[in-house]
């Protein structure tokens, strides 16, 4: 019974988390490998434009609850880096699961 209750959260979770992504957020979650910063994230995607980037991978990453700031207090930090959260880490499980199955 556990199983089956835990495989149908995760299933509605999922799709959750999928059904409200873009494909630019779905790109930076499958390069966003452990803490990384801004530059070595837009490096990882062949991005240029900070702005571009900001605006179209990391804010929605980060209002979606998928991607989260190590240094929340200190948004503006020459230290911050970026990584995924739960939610994202669920989101990239299931991103590598379809690749497979493709």
């Amino acid at each position: 019974v556990t199983a089956q209750v835990t495989g149908q959260v995760t299933g509605q979770v999922t799709g959750q988390v999928t059904g409200q992504v873009t494909g630019e957020v779905e790109r930076l979650v499958m390069q966003l490998e452990g803490p990384m910063s801004r530059a070595q994230v837009q490096q990882a995607l062949g991005l240029r434009h900070r702005d571009h980037f900001s605006a179209r991978y990391l804010i929605p990453a980060l209002r979606a609850g998928i991607v989260e700031m190590t240094l929340p207090d200190n948004p503006k930090s020459s230290r911050q880096e970026y990584r995924l959260t739960a939610k994202g880490e669920l989101l990239r499980a299931k991103l590598l699961k379809e690749k497979v199955h493709e």
